[in-house]
């Protein structure tokens, strides 16, 4: 798959998270943050109002910290393709 290849199914699997109405697993939501600000290169720190979501956010970031921006925009879609695998 070439970088444009890439970078289109990324945006994709980014808009149909985005577009879906019902709620998400939270160790879903967690992985689908991490990938997402490791393969944006979004290195800014978690902003919820809550320090438990953002020590849970910093966690999820720290489990991927050696996963290059590809390989991360990789595995999220991966991770959106798993997920609505069985949904409609």
């Amino acid at each position: 798959m070439t970088d444009e290849e890439l970078n289109k199914a990324f945006e994709l699997a980014v808009e149909r998270i985005n577009n879906y109405k019902e709620p998400y697993p939270a160790d879903l939501l967690l992985r689908l943050y991490a990938y997402y600000k490791k393969a944006t290169n979004n290195y800014n720190r978690p902003s919820s109002k809550k320090q438990i979501i953002n020590a849970f956010k910093t966690n999820a970031l720290f489990q991927i910290q050696s996963v290059d921006s590809n390989e991360a925009k990789k595995a999220y879609i991966e991770l959106v393709d798993n997920y609505f695998l069985y949904r409609k």
